[in-house]
């Protein structure tokens, strides 16, 4: 598509079935020409035309001509040809032919560079799509207020008392304002000493107490947040795993990211600053409404008017004002994590295709409307707090009006002109988080109907109420297995509809016990899908799967996956060392296993070759080794987890033809006394089989072993053809 002069392929068929890769490389042959070329592969299929073909070993070139002269005169490419045959020479050995390990810096995205083409490039680049995003302007339902009011519910003991030490700071506050005022009003008309040691001791009290309340209300209250953190972090994660590998695949990782870090992270703010100072403002203002009535109903009856003003209609008309920016909060905010974990993990094709300035104008571009959706909620945060201070004063100017009438007529003491007036002013202080609360609460409520909407998608799959014991015996039976993948719309009862057509289509076998089953066919076959569906990654509706003479539903999903070992197409890697890599499949497994699974695969002298050995850290997703060392590194883990069943998903993906064949022997001397189902597009090893399945279009076209399928002449000969292509001279 770009038009370049130079075209670098590497491994350009590497995932592709065989009557794929013959088209591509059709389609190469007739859009090569004119062009320079260098292809990378392990598949020579690929380079049997090139003009020059470059043999390395070890990093090292041993041989360089056109296929026939290599043919002729280099014996490890003789022997990479006739991999897939009983032809390779004797005295050729079969050793690991790594790729090596490139540890080179990928250039990085310069400030400088942010402001060229970046119109032209940004146009280029779509914009993140968002799975929940669709936020309207209609108001956020109770529901979920009440849903998360229900996941502090068990903490409500602590929230209790820091709702209560909250109070009492902002009482003790009044109450010393309030005693300071009526000492040194009562201090000018001269009394003694006496009359004032009571106000005198309150002055003492409460400064004392105000201190050692804030500090008991701001230890609880952040002990009630946390608390409540680490139950959010853990009721998400849970909800979650149900629905992976199938229903997670609707949402991207970045927006997943934002969602397990940002919208839970925004709900530390749930208690402290949503659920606690309304709580705490409402037992100061029954206390401080009680104080004034005491001494004057009217002047209690317009305080509490000033109060309900600044409690609940500054509030609520911020909320209004703020509701838009603080949702666009929430939006751009997954946005950005968005942008940014793409733009991370995509960075390599970026800056090769030169779109890393168009990323970064994306990334800029998000920031400048976040911040923007930002400074509109310090608007109306600044609004809020200068409406509150408002209040605030007209309370004391409502309060000496009425007061001061009261005094002249000798209906109040006039010592407590000024108690009056301050208590008014200082209780306040309880409203002044209110003006964040509703911004707060916005928040809070977009960040947890993000969160509650991954939580509410149905589970692809859900264990027996009352499940069986755990399988013993594993002979494993399919019959009549048809299956049709979900849309990712819901219909109006919360169910997914199935999408049109068919994965699987009346699928039947037998896998005895210590048997081997190979699946073979084009991509999109229905391979995968059957493993999906032995794994209980999705559910089956239509046909039956039987473990041990019973349906495997009635099974836990767990005691399933226990009795196998997968080695998948895409496996993944943690950010770890090779050993911590491997020992995922059995954890408390000794040294000494873990040696002998990694020379199972093939893998001990690239071990070795590290600067720690085992001990080696790997990288994020195994991103410092090469395609075949991740996909060995995988073979390891699977034969330490000595399952009963292996189900291999195209197992030797990425690795070079010798190396192919020697992983396959060790698979296979492995898989002794074990089942093995085998998904593959290369046709290697099939003569062991005890039975194949070629599958097209989701249905069984042949079956049989494999010299009964060659001389059939049907789909599985052409395939045996095409991959034995190199070998016609």
């Amino acid at each position: 598509m770009r038009q370049a002069p130079l075209i670098i392929l590497d491994e350009p068929t590497a995932n592709l079935d065989l009557e794929s890769e013959e088209q591509i490389q059709r389609s190469l042959g007739r859009l090569l020409p004119n062009k320079t070329c260098l292809i990378i592969a392990h598949r020579l299929n690929t380079v049997l035309n090139a003009d020059q073909i470059i043999v390395l070993d070890q990093g090292e070139v041993i041989a360089q001509g056109r296929h026939a002269e290599l043919m002729e005169h280099c014996q490890l490419y003789r022997n990479l040809i006739r991999a897939y045959t009983d032809e390779i020479a004797p005295e050729a050995q079969v050793d690991e032919r790594s790729e090596a390990v490139s540890l080179a810096e990928t250039p990085s995205l310069r400030p400088a560079s942010l402001g060229e083409s970046r119109s032209a490039s940004s146009s280029l680049l779509p914009a993140p799509l968002v799975w929940g995003d669709s936020l309207t302007d209609e108001p956020l339902s109770a529901n979920l207020l009440l849903r998360l009011l229900r996941l502090l519910a068990p903490y409500w003991r602590w929230a209790a008392l820091s709702v209560l030490m909250g109070a009492a700071t902002t009482l003790s506050g009044v109450g010393l304002m309030s005693a300071s005022a009526y000492i040194i009003s009562a201090a000018a008309l001269h009394p003694s000493i006496a009359e004032l040691q009571s106000a005198i001791v309150g002055v003492r009290f409460f400064g004392i107490s105000r201190g050692l309340f804030r500090y008991l209300e701001r230890y609880l209250s952040h002990q009630t947040t946390f608390l409540l953190l680490a139950r959010l972090r853990v009721w998400f994660y849970q909800a979650l795993e149900p629905l992976a590998p199938a229903r997670l695949a609707r949402w991207r990782s970045g927006d997943l990211f934002a969602r397990i870090l940002g919208d839970i992270e925004s709900l530390e703010n749930f208690y402290v600053r949503v659920v606690a100072p309304p709580l705490s403002a409402l037992v100061v203002g029954v206390a401080v409404w009680l104080f004034l009535h005491r001494f004057h109903p009217q002047i209690a009856l317009v305080w509490l008017a000033c109060w309900v003003l600044a409690a609940l209609g500054i509030p609520l008309l911020a909320r209004r004002l703020g509701r838009g920016p603080g949702r666009r909060v929430v939006e751009l905010r997954a946005e950005m994590s968005i942008a940014l974990v793409d733009g991370v993990q995509g960075m390599a094709d970026l800056i090769a295709y030169g779109r890393g300035a168009g990323w970064a104008d994306r990334v800029d571009q998000l920031s400048r409307s976040l911040a923007l959706a930002q400074r509109r909620m310090a608007l109306v945060s600044g609004l809020q707090n200068a409406l509150s201070g408002l209040a605030a004063n007209l309370s004391v100017w409502f309060t000496l009006i009425i007061a001061l009438p009261a005094i002249t007529a000798g209906e109040l003491n006039g010592v407590y002109l000024a108690v009056l007036a301050l208590a008014a002013l200082t209780s306040f202080e309880a409203l002044n988080p209110l003006p964040t609360t509703m911004q707060y609460l916005e928040g809070n409520l977009q960040a947890a109907k993000r969160l509650f909407e991954i939580v509410d998608a149905p589970a692809a799959v859900i264990d027996p109420p009352t499940p069986l014991e755990a399988p013993r015996d594993f002979d494993l039976r399919v019959e009549g297995l048809s299956f049709q993948y979900p849309n990712e719309n819901l219909e109006a009862n919360g169910k997914p509809t199935a999408r049109p057509g068919w994965a699987l289509q009346q699928v039947s076998f037998d896998l005895p016990a210590g048997k081997w089953l190979a699946i073979v066919g084009s991509s999109g076959a229905g391979k995968s899908t059957l493993l999906n569906l032995l794994l209980r990654f999705w559910d089956y509706t239509e046909g039956h799967i039987y473990l041990g003479g019973q349906e495997l539903r009635r099974y836990a999903q767990e005691d399933v996956r226990r009795c196998m070992a997968v080695i998948a197409q895409r496996t993944y890697l943690f950010s770890a060392s090779v050993c911590d890599n491997i020992r995922l499949a059995r954890p408390k497994a000794k040294l000494e296993e873990i040696e002998d699974a990694i020379r199972s695969a093939q893998l001990q002298r690239f071990v070795h070759s590290l600067p720690q050995g085992c001990d080696t850290w790997i990288g994020e997703q195994g991103q410092r080794l090469s395609g075949g060392e991740r996909q060995r590194l995988a073979i390891a883990r699977a034969l330490l987890k000595d399952a009963p069943i292996l189900l291999l998903d195209e197992p030797t993906h990425g690795l070079d033809a010798l190396t192919e064949r020697s992983v396959m022997e060790a698979i296979f001397h492995a898989a002794r006394g074990r089942s093995l189902l085998l998904v593959t597009h290369r046709l290697i090893g099939m003569e062991r089989m005890d039975e194949i399945l070629v599958l097209e279009s989701g249905r069984v076209v042949e079956r049989g072993r494999h010299i009964e399928l060659v001389q059939a002449g049907g789909f599985y000969r052409r395939l045996w053809e095409l991959q034995n292509q190199a070998l016609e001279e």
